[in-house]
């Protein structure tokens, strides 16, 4: 418990959501809070934050993810966004630099890789035994 109250006593993004850091908000719901990105990656760079202080998504109560993503298409929308991505991570290796859970709104006006999010995607092939098992295991999870 004690760790916990530390870890909202110190976050930054729950240090917005009371307003004791000033932002640039677009939307704030009962459960959510979107403001722009300070560290933009494209202009209309945009962070949509739980209420809850979760530090990863699969920690967070289903209601907070159900009201996250059509604030993110409200933002879209009001850029008039064509291209775009929507991102989360969980964790340090996956590059997560909050423990806050939040969803990033980024604007990707160009083709190249000199605004928006760069990523490579390294596709993997598997063999289909490999799969099957993957498959059986995930799907007798759920």
């Amino acid at each position: 418990m004690a760790s916990t109250a530390r870890s909202l006593a110190t976050c930054i993004f729950c240090k917005i959501i009371k307003g004791e850091i000033p932002s640039y908000k677009l939307i704030e719901t009962e459960l959510s809070f979107s403001f722009l990105d300070i560290g933009p990656l494209s202009r209309g760079h945009a962070l949509i934050i739980p209420k809850d202080h979760a530090v990863k998504m699969h920690e967070l109560p289903d209601e907070y993810l159900a009201d996250a993503m059509p604030i993110a298409k409200k933002i879209a929308q009001a850029q008039g966004l064509e291209n775009y991505n929507i991102l989360q991570n969980n964790g340090r290796i996956a590059h997560q630099e909050v423990d806050h859970v939040h969803f990033h709104v980024i604007p990707k006006p160009t083709a190249g890789d000199d605004e928006g999010l760069v990523i490579g995607w390294p596709t993997k092939q598997l063999p289909k035994d490999e799969m099957v098992k993957i498959y059986e295991e995930i799907k007798g999870k759920l």
